[in-house]
């Protein structure tokens, strides 16, 4: 199934995110670029904000966010009420980040993964769909009211 994916980071994500890019548009997916656009040194919230916006607006089915640790895109985009979005180093973590939690936006932390982890994190991420049952109840649970 086609997919619409929005995909940013910061410059420690750059190289991955070209990569990630290249491989989604070749499986027929249709990818949005939020930046950044080279590998100099840039603000991630300045990235991450419209990427989250829109993914908690709907307009994308999927939100793959890529910086150094993780850890800062991560957080920005969980800012969002309807974003989920997981930060994963191994590839059960992004399978579980679906099927247990039904995120939304892929977090991945460049320093810490190879290339051909990030890609498989992303395939099993986009693959895997949510659970529901027991775990939808908690899902529901999850943005602030």
């Amino acid at each position: 199934m086609k997919l619409k994916i929005a995909i940013g980071g910061d410059h420690a994500g750059f190289e991955y995110k070209k990569l990630l890019t290249s491989q989604l548009e070749e499986k027929g997916h249709e990818v949005k670029d939020f930046g950044p656009f080279s590998d100099a040194s840039v603000d991630y919230p300045d990235h991450v904000h419209p990427l989250a916006k829109a993914i908690n607006e709907k307009e994308y089915d999927f939100g793959i966010l890529i910086c150094g640790s993780g850890n800062g895109v991560a957080m920005t985009a969980n800012k969002y009420p309807q974003v989920r979005a997981a930060l994963c180093w191994l590839p059960e973590l992004s399978k579980l980040s679906r099927e247990h939690n039904n995120a939304n936006i892929l977090c991945i932390p460049a320093r810490f993964v190879s290339e051909n982890l990030a890609a498989e994190m992303t395939r099993l991420f986009l693959e895997t769909p949510f659970e529901g049952g027991r775990h939808a109840n908690r899902v529901n649970k999850i943005a602030c009211q």
